[in-house]
């Protein structure tokens, strides 16, 4: 059924649009980091360090009841949620003042809060995480997306030219920045599970922009009359169906996760929906375009093959 939503040939004119989708993107991208700079981002405990405390009640949490009974401790920022079943529920609060013990007096003080007026409540686990820990976790974060930008850089760029090389990290600082604006507007949580997201978000938008890189090297070999511009037209429009229907299929699977998946991975899902979306786009819309400003050789992969006509010329 899906196979039917995607026709096999299309002949979209993506180059024409070029203007006005780089337009659209570097707004978004200005918004991003505005709204980064400006309304921050909805920092977990991994990153600011506090405690967790998993607990079960014997019927359906009150949510309510419970955000008001913790909230109403004096311990700072709370915040309370569900996970797995409707018994189970995750509190989280940030760092308290005295250290470690400062923290211990805390979760003792809200563990006997539930107790005392949460009936059948039951304390499942609790954890602690610390500021000097979760600062390394903060730089690790940061320190696997950057490796793993250069490392794809670098591999495109021997796989392919510069050129292309430089196009898909365009495009995937482009997919990271508008992620981290989307929490930054949405203020879900940002927590270690999201870094994950995004790296996840980076190998799938590279792949879709290597299938089509592939699809215009490929083409470039073939049709080496063809203006560059329209053969990126063609280029896209062949891989065109194997986009949509990936995309669609991955998003079904998300979607199922984010209505049905809990509290717990639904910042993740969130994201990975998000990515997708953004990902797809930039593939399209991004990492071709930019080959035109990027002035991609006139002779590239031509010495790879011998095939009919002459090199591609540039519009």
């Amino acid at each position: 059924m899906l196979l039917r939503l995607v026709p096999e040939s299309t002949k979209i004119p993506f180059m024409t649009a070029r203007g006005i989708t780089f337009t659209i993107s570097a707004i978004l991208v200005v918004a991003s980091i505005v709204l980064f700079f400006t309304r921050g981002l909805n920092l977990g405990i991994d990153f600011v360090g506090g405690s967790t405390i998993e607990i079960q009640t014997s019927e359906t949490a009150d949510i309510g009841e419970i955000r008001k009974l913790v909230g109403g401790l004096d311990l700072g920022d709370v915040n309370v949620q569900e996970f797995g079943s409707d018994t189970e529920v995750l509190i989280r609060f940030e760092e308290q003042p005295g250290g470690e013990e400062g923290q211990k007096a805390a979760q003792i003080k809200v563990e006997n809060a539930l107790k005392q007026d949460i009936e059948g409540v039951s304390i499942r686990s609790t954890s602690f995480i610390g500021p000097k820990v979760s600062g390394e976790l903060a730089r690790d974060g940061m320190l696997a997306v950057s490796l793993a930008v250069l490392a794809i850089l670098v591999y495109i760029w021997f796989r392919f030219e510069w050129q292309f090389g430089m196009g898909a990290v365009v495009a995937l600082m482009h997919d990271v920045i508008l992620t981290v604006g989307f929490f930054a507007i949405t203020q879900l949580d940002f927590n270690l599970s999201i870094i994950a997201a995004i790296l996840t978000i980076v190998g799938y938008s590279l792949n879709d922009t290597v299938v089509v890189y592939d699809r215009i090297r490929e083409n470039m070999r073939k049709f080496r009359k063809m203006p560059l511009a329209e053969l990126l037209d063609t280029s896209i429009n062949d891989t065109l169906a194997r986009t949509i229907m990936t995309s669609l299929t991955t998003l079904l699977a998300l979607g199922a996760l984010f209505v049905f998946g809990g509290a717990v991975i639904r910042g993740f899902t969130a994201a990975m929906i998000w990515g997708v979306l953004i990902g797809t786009y930039s593939s399209i819309f991004m990492a071709s375009p930019i080959l035109l400003l990027f002035n991609l050789r006139q002779t590239a992969f031509s010495d790879e093959d011998d095939g009919p006509g002459q090199n591609v010329v540039m519009p």
